[in-house]
């Protein structure tokens, strides 16, 4: 199942794509539903899709207005050096614990939308992504055995990063924060519909030429090994993200290094999930 986070006529909805329309899932279950949170939080994906299930589009996919996949998510967690390939451009040994950072979700924007290459910086970079979203409150302590049941579902994430901000000191906050350069999207696909998340090609690609290409097989760090490492010190909760590192291919490790520039047109293609398509325009001011 395919889930979006939308708005219309100044009202935000979450809806299920049908074919070229999406069905407005808040105004077959009510209120409850009304957010990509909150219908996460319900529990009750069967209801969700009873209410798609033959039904006829209230809208044309193109007549809404796109927003990221959980707009006001609580917590988006991120892995870096995620890939044995990325960390050896890097020229950094992966560590044996995960590397982690935090995104604020006012820094992203959805598919289609422009991301934004900030006025005080060049050095705007690509990064292609899978993107786990958590369906129930873990606790703390998951083992990863039984960590993928509390994943709801997975989108595609463009991590954009500023590099030069994120290199001012051995934090990368920064650079990771600048508004409008994530994306997310085109949508959820609900995690019955991936049975495994390892075993999915990603790719990037920049006005059409290829960028990234990998499997999702070579993460370090499977998506139930950060669950459980992360649940060691901090419980998550539905909606909640995590970012789950970018191939090897970006641009700051090119020689001589590419960074995005304003008309560029950005795709990350993982199969079984979508494409999520985004332009780049230059900050006003």
């Amino acid at each position: 199942m395919k889930l979006i986070s939308y708005s219309l006529n100044g009202e935000a909805g979450v809806g299920a794509v049908v074919g070229e329309g999406v069905v407005d899932l808040g105004r077959r279950l009510g209120e409850n539903y009304g957010t990509m949170k909150s219908l996460i939080a319900r529990g009750d994906l069967d209801a969700a899709k009873a209410a798609a299930e033959g039904a006829s589009p209230d809208y044309c996919y193109d007549e809404v207005t796109l927003l990221p996949v959980v707009p006001d998510a609580t917590k988006i967690i991120c892995i870096g050096l995620n890939y044995r390939a990325h960390a050896a451009e890097t020229t950094r040994d992966p560590s044996d614990k995960p590397m982690l950072f935090a995104r604020w979700s006012d820094t992203l924007i959805a598919h289609k939308a422009p991301l934004i290459q900030p006025r005080i910086s060049q050095m705007l970079d690509y990064e292609a992504e899978m993107l786990a979203v958590i369906g129930s409150p873990t606790g703390r302590n998951v083992k990863s055995a039984d960590a993928l049941k509390y994943v709801f579902g997975y989108s595609c994430m463009n991590e954009g990063s500023v590099r030069d901000w994120q290199r001012h000191s051995s934090q990368v906050t920064a650079g990771k924060n600048f508004a409008g350069t994530g994306a997310t999207g085109p949508w959820i696909v609900t995690a019955d519909d991936i049975p495994d998340p390892q075993a999915l090609d990603i790719a990037l690609t920049v006005n059409g030429e290829s960028r990234q290409t990998a499997n999702t097989k070579d993460m370090i760090w499977s998506v139930a090994e950060m669950i459980e490492y992360i649940t060691t010190w901090m419980p998550l909760g539905p909606g909640d993200l995590i970012a789950t590192g970018t191939p090897a291919g970006v641009g700051s490790m090119r020689k001589p290094p590419i960074f995005l520039q304003p008309g560029d047109k950005v795709d990350v293609t993982i199969s079984g999930i979508g494409t999520l398509s985004n332009t780049v325009e230059r900050e006003d001011g």
